[in-house]
């Protein structure tokens, strides 16, 4: 067969999924053509415009506004505006013809059978063969769908299962039908994880697949939960979110964005069609449930669910709770728990799990119920929804956005563990369990070679899961490849000559032995390797430099030991530029302040898609110290062109400092000159980030990488940029747009960004350029307003506004 190439995509339907996926596809530089039902009556505004039925702007009229709506939406469903231009929308009269050109259908119309069979038969008549077609449901039987179609229809046929968000949420469910090729199944898997960047999860054809079925029971179990034991709303948010390595918005905060009716409609589906469930009294709603759907309460799309915002009399926003007993709200409280209170200590949420079931207050009895439910409920769906084990975690992960699935908690719990806690909620686990360890298996994953296996019941055995060859895991390679560990950083040996240096610190800061590990890793790999990545695998990059310690040696002057702080920053970002080996940044989630600094300044970027990277100094009262200003000062340098207005070309770099903006995707910022064209580049799968930044360090290296030279040609305008940006600053300030030290933070960053008040344009070196930044951020950290905001960001995690 040969290779199949998907260039167009045909998307029917433009609901907020349809549109999503159609922007998705849009984000990986596919052309794709949206559809939608005509209009059957005029609104408004058009009969005021006099138009008709068969005007163009009418009959398109749906799809332009759910797509229009789409794009507006937060968070936006796509990396950059500019992408949407390669979706055309039509509706499904005048322009069904063109799906004969599309290399994929997918069709996202309403869940209902009847409806999905009738959109089926009509595009049998416009589809070429050989088209694959598939259908985004969350939970009707794919073997329904395909019933009186073509054999070659039938045989380029399945589910493809997007989860809502589908740009930001990445599990891709692939559910075959009766007669679906294996090379089709293939083909999606593997699209769906290397362009698509998700996790590709092959499903069995069964109710509500694997994440729903899996998802929905977690959340109607705790349901129950929450009755019999008398916890409240907020608490429960407090012990399923950020602890245990789920979202923030936990249970009930999701519930509520998702919608209580979604959630009702799947819970509904799987009761009638799952009567073998063991579980199956879960399933039914609670009264409380019952109730709330009567009276609509379902959540942000109604305005009110299990939270509810209003404005209080003293006239300021305030979110209320709802009693699952009374079924009143009230204004929403803190939560707290002793067990939790054990954790605090503990960053890694995987080696939280055993203290949290320890706990002996009410928290720990949650954690005990909750934990042995679900470890009871997943071990007997195999092999009903799936064969493999690791298929559930991956679901779970991807889908529902959970740091660890449930096989890999059990392990973290224990298995002989967490057959206890089962046995003392009076259920049963599946038999395979026990089967498991007597085989001599006595976990559920393996790590062997830096590969991961899994516990295969068929085989009762431990084998490889498949895939992995694409990735590089550092949790599998950390202790075996390591050359050097501090309590900031290890640095692992990737194999082929490249080094890693992984943040290990509190939520990756920067502090003085991040900084002692990426010199040490220079170090080590001029000497006996070939490259550098700086890279991990955690939730995000890094959040920047540690301020704590910033702020310790502002409040107790020692400005000598500050200086010689930021000149060793300043001097390590320096260094990952101008060093024998290639260096190459693998931004991810966060990258902000000084791990922008570092990215900047590392000869390629290899940025995750999903990159929020920025320099973001201004909002704790300083510029950026860590050599960001220079850099942004000699970005503009080399933008200069003959021609050109320079000042004007200086300010936009300026404002990107001095507004603290984030790019909400790698792609964003290259717009912003944090990244550059050329040069740097973007992985939509973040799972092969770390090996494709490899891949780079080890061609640059192959190809002969030779250290640059140190610059002394950064072209500065000194007093012509200096007195635009100072009469800029003062005007805002007398508008009352920025207060008093925001003008005075700006005017430091001018004087460092214009090369200081030189009579005219002139060539300097950098050394000059990070000198003048040393002394302004400096003088900064001397400011009373700027200690006072360093300090509100290292109590809320908020900057201040003065």
């Amino acid at each position: 067969m040969s290779k199949r190439r998907i260039k167009k995509v045909a998307i029917i339907g433009s609901g907020i999924m349809g549109s999503g996926i159609a922007c998705h596809f849009a984000n990986i530089g596919v052309d794709v053509l949206l559809l939608d039902i005509i209009p059957r009556e005029l609104n408004d505004k058009e009969k005021a415009k006099g138009l008709t039925l068969k005007d163009k702007v009418v009959r398109n009229r749906l799809v332009n506004d759910a797509l229009a709506t789409s794009l507006k939406s937060k968070p936006s469903p796509i990396y950059h505006q500019k992408f949407a231009h390669r979706i055309t929308t039509g509706n499904l009269e005048d322009d069904i013809s063109k799906v004969a050109n599309a290399d994929w259908i997918m069709e996202v119309v309403v869940e209902r059978l009847d409806i999905k069979k009738q959109v089926f038969e009509t595009l049998e008549k416009y589809r070429t063969p050989g088209t694959l077609i598939t259908s985004n449901t969350s939970g009707i039987p794919i073997k329904f769908m395909s019933e009186g179609r073509s054999e070659d229809f039938q045989k380029h046929f399945c589910g493809t299962h997007f989860f809502n968000p589908a740009r930001y949420l990445n599990l891709f469910e692939i559910i075959p039908g009766p007669k679906t090729d294996a090379s089709i199944l293939e083909f999606l898997n593997g699209y769906g994880e290397q362009f698509l960047g998700k996790t590709s999860v092959i499903a069995k054809d069964t109710p509500a697949f694997i994440g729903n079925r899996i998802g929905i029971f977690s959340i109607m179990s705790l349901f129950h939960t929450v009755k019999t034991m008398g916890l409240t709303v907020e608490e429960v948010d407090k012990l399923t979110g950020p602890v245990i390595g789920r979202p923030k918005s936990a249970t009930f905060r999701t519930v509520d964005v998702v919608g209580l009716d979604t959630l009702v409609h799947v819970a509904n589906g799987i009761a009638d069609n799952c009567k073998n469930d063991e579980r199956l009294e879960l399933f039914k709603l609670p009264d409380f449930i019952n109730t709330m759907v009567e009276k609509k309460w379902f959540g942000s799309k109604t305005r009110q669910g299990f939270y509810k915002k209003q404005i209080s009399n003293e006239g300021k926003k305030e979110i209320l709770a709802l009693n699952l007993n009374t079924l009143e709200y009230s204004p929403s409280k803190k939560a707290k728990f002793a067990t939790l209170e054990l954790t605090k200590s503990i960053d890694k949420v995987i080696d939280r799990f055993k203290v949290l079931i320890s706990g002996k207050d009410k928290a720990g009895e949650f954690y005990r119920k909750s934990f042995a439910a679900l470890f009871a409920y997943v071990s007997h769906r195999i092999p009903e929804i799936s064969d493999e084990l690791y298929k559930i975690d991956d679901a779970m992960k991807a889908g529902f956005g959970w740091e660890h699935g449930p096989f890999q908690i059990w392990d973290a719990i224990g298995v002989e563990k967490g057959l206890e806690l089962i046995k003392a909620e009076g259920i049963k686990e599946a038999s395979w369990v026990k089967d498991m360890i007597t085989s001599g298996n006595a976990s559920f994953y393996t790590v062997h070679e830096g590969a991961t296996y899994f516990y295969n019941i068929s085989s009762k055995s431990q084998e490889k899961i498949p895939g992995q060859d694409a990735f590089i895991i550092l949790d599998n390679i950390r202790t075996s490849n390591a050359v050097f560990k501090n309590s900031g950083v290890v640095i692992e040996d990737l194999g082929d000559g490249i080094l890693n240096c992984e943040f290990q610190s509190k939520m990756n800061t920067i502090g003085g032995d991040v900084l002692a590990g990426l010199n040490k890793a220079v170090d080590i790999a001029e000497k006996d390797f070939e490259g550098l990545v700086i890279g991990n695998q955690g939730p995000n990059f890094s959040v920047g430099a540690n301020i704590g310690m910033i702020f310790m040696m502002a409040v107790e002057q020692e400005y000598d030991e500050l200086n010689a702080a930021i000149k060793y920053f300043q001097d390590t970002m320096m260094r990952m530029r101008y060093s024998s080996i290639p260096t190459v940044s693998a931004p991810h989630g966060m990258a902000l302040g000084g791990a922008c600094e570092l990215s900047m300044h590392a000869d390629k970027v290899v940025a995750a898609a999903e990159t929020y990277i920025g320099l973001v100094e201004f909002g704790v009262g300083v510029i950026p110290g860590g050599a960001g200003s220079k850099e942004m000062a000699l970005r503009a340098s080399d933008t200069f062109r003959k021609g050109d207005v320079e000042l004007n070309i200086l300010q936009e770099y300026f404002l990107t400092i001095g507004m603290a903006k984030v790019a909400t995707s790698a792609y964003e910022a290259f717009d912003m000159g944090v990244l550059q064209k050329g040069k740097d580049t973007v992985v939509v799968n973040k799972d092969r980030q770390i090996a494709t930044a490899k891949t780079y360090a080890k061609l640059m290296a192959d190809t002969g990488y030779t250290m640059p030279v140190k610059r002394k040609d950064v072209k500065v305008l000194g007093k012509q940029a200096l007195g635009m940006f100072l009469v800029g600053t003062d005007s805002m300030e007398a508008a009352n747009y920025i207060s008093e030290h925001d003008q005075k933070i700006a005017n430091k960053l001018a004087y460092v960004m214009a090369g200081g008040d030189l009579s005219e344009p002139t060539l300097v070196t950098e050394q000059y350029l990070l000198d003048l930044e040393r002394e302004a951020f400096l003088s900064l950290c001397t400011e009373r307003k700027t200690l006072e905001r360093i300090q509100h960001m290292l109590k809320t995690g908020k900057p201040l506004r003065n």
